[in-house]
């Protein structure tokens, strides 16, 4: 079972799932990729979370986005188009009979595909790309939407995109994960990561935000993922006339603000009650509900167009 935001109930339905893996539908424990698989060997890939809203794929275009511009920065041939692609998930969801299930989540992965010896460079690679579709009843629990999680800042910093570009949604997570085992060591939720200067960046897997007398403040964006769902909150915050900034804030300011919150394609917009043992809110305050309000409203608009 996943922690923190991707803390979900346990559904005997996934044991029989169905899962896509290079255009074939394949039993749950008989899906597997080769050893010599540039994403079980390197981390060489990029990929998506998508979220099933009534039938349809929320947001799809704008995953689609992230997905194709990943692979192109990083010379990945995802070898499908985008309508190819967009088939293949259907099928995906078609057959495993997911489509007026509710609580669907799907992992779309991308790799560069299979090598001939472990090796990095791209050139001793002799397949197509490998295509995965997972699809699974995975739904946020109420309790966390509604009670909140708790941070902690770990030393984990965010890297300099001469390093690792952190706007890639690549398979190399492991700054991430270290991020993940320190704030988990820590007992808390999820890890809240500062940038290179010690400004706050994001979360090791959502997006973080702040409020502040009325104002929504997020970071810069420098130095996290361009999130689906973040941009989707400050496009809300703006239509809605709620004051929202993208800037540099530090630790200060966060522990004096009024709410805090996270927001990522699993769970959607989630209350922070506490960073760093400091307490903010108990439960969530009224500007997040606020905005889960808005944003399932989004959601219902998307699917519908």
């Amino acid at each position: 079972m996943g922690k923190g935001t991707h803390e979900f109930a346990q559904d005997p339905r996934n044991d029989s799932i169905l899962i896509n893996v290079n255009g074939v539908m394949t039993p749950r424990a008989e899906a597997t990729v080769s050893v010599f698989d540039s994403g079980f060997m390197l981390g060489d890939g990029v990929w998506e979370g998508l979220r099933v809203h009534r039938g349809k794929i929320a947001f799809l275009g704008a995953h689609m986005d992230r997905l194709y511009e990943g692979a192109k920065a990083i010379a990945l041939d995802i070898g499908l188009t985008r309508d190819e692609l967009t088939a293949r998930l259907d099928e995906t969801i078609d057959g495993n009979g997911m489509r007026d299930a509710e609580g669907v989540h799907i992992r779309l992965m991308v790799t560069r595909g299979i090598r001939s010896t472990p090796y990095q460079d791209p050139r001793v690679v002799i397949s197509p790309a490998t295509i995965v579709i997972i699809p699974e009843y995975k739904a946020a629990l109420p309790a966390v939407i509604e009670n909140g999680i708790r941070l902690f800042t770990v030393h984990v910093r965010r890297g300099d995109p001469a390093v690792q570009d952190q706007k890639l949604n690549s398979h190399s997570k492991l700054n991430c994960i270290t991020a993940c085992i320190q704030a988990t060591q820590a007992g808390v939720d999820e890890a809240l990561m500062l940038d290179p200067h010690g400004f706050v960046a994001t979360c090791n897997s959502t997006h973080f935000f702040i409020v502040r007398k009325g104002e929504v403040w997020t970071s810069s964006g420098d130095y996290c993922l361009g999130g689906i769902t973040r941009s989707n909150v400050i496009q809300l915050c703006r239509e809605e006339g709620i004051p929202v900034f993208e800037k540099n804030f530090s630790l200060t300011d966060v522990y004096g603000a009024d709410e805090a919150f996270v927001t990522g394609t699993f769970a959607g917009v989630v209350p922070v009650t506490e960073v760093d043992g400091r307490d903010l809110t108990d439960g969530r305050g009224p500007m997040v509900e606020r905005l889960q309000q808005l944003y399932k409203a989004l959601m219902d608009r998307d699917v519908a167009a």
